[in-house]
């Protein structure tokens, strides 16, 4: 954790008032190879949360009194499964949420897909829904976090390949399509082709570094941006979330197996029912 110590408090010397780090996918644990060799090599590394990797990194969170999202790293589940998870950790050294990736990209991940969405609160900030990488790829991930009330959207990536391009347009487009902040940081050369991205509820690119070099992306983003996005509509026309009237029939989404109800369409109102 040293080097990460090293990184981070250079960064927070030049922006004392940094409340949230994110790193890439593998940021602390980045691996190459065929599928067979990463398997091997994920499986060497894996560890449960409450082990020395997590351990080391809740102190530097602690020490460094920040949020901190340092990437992802392979996990030992209690039921002996291996997974790509992602921790938040709070300023106390506290892990506050910790994600498994839902669609691991095969056959070069060998990792067991996670079962749930996650979101969760930053007090006087807003609520963050977090997926990773490939994640970004299937529009129902981030459709659930903004439902579940996520106001910004964080993907750590570490995409090597050549769809990096695709990549940041469907950042673009989960932003417009659930209006929220989407963050899709991506990994720098040789092991990512960089191009991190943040954009902002409407679809527009506030920050995008330009090519795979090593770069440090910063941006500071009013969530209260995303309430007046969906108030007045994207470009003042489109409320996506009041589509709905709550006399409005239920869709069917026959490929899920379940329903859309005008009721609990808005973000949050699931809450109300409960």
């Amino acid at each position: 954790m040293g080097e990460l110590r090293e990184e981070l408090t250079g960064l927070l010397a030049d922006f004392p008032a940094t409340r949230l780090v994110v790193c890439p996918e593998y940021h602390t644990c980045a691996v190459t190879g065929d599928p067979e060799q990463r398997r091997t090599a994920y499986e060497a590394l894996a560890e449960p949360l409450d082990g020395p990797r997590v351990t080391g990194l809740r102190a530097v969170a602690r020490d460094l009194g920040v949020w901190l999202l340092p990437g992802t790293l392979p996990e030992r589940g209690d039921d002996g499964g291996l997974y790509n998870t992602a921790v938040l950790i709070d300023p106390e050294g506290e892990v506050r949420a910790s994600y498994r990736k839902i669609f691991p990209w095969r056959p070069f991940e060998p990792f067991t897909p996670g079962d749930r969405f996650v979101v969760v609160d930053l007090p006087g900030t807003g609520r963050v829904g977090l997926g990773i990488c490939y994640d970004l790829w299937y529009p129902e991930v981030a459709r659930q976090l903004a439902w579940l009330g996520a106001e910004v959207l964080i993907f750590p990536a570490q995409t090597s390949t050549s769809d990096r391009a695709q990549e940041l347009v469907l950042a673009r487009a989960a932003a417009i399509a659930n209006q929220t902040f989407v963050v899709s940081l991506n990994a720098s050369g040789p092991v990512g082709t960089g191009q991190s991205i943040v954009v902002d509820p409407e679809g527009l690119v506030r920050t995008q570094t330009p090519s795979e070099a090593p770069a440090v992306v910063t941006d500071v983003i009013d969530l209260d941006e995303v309430t007046r996005v969906r108030t007045y509509g994207t470009c003042g026309l489109n409320r996506l979330w009041s589509q709905f009237r709550p006399d409005d029939a239920v869709l069917e989404l026959p490929a899920y197996g379940g329903s859309i109800t005008p009721q609990t369409w808005e973000p949050g109102s699931h809450l109300t029912k409960e």
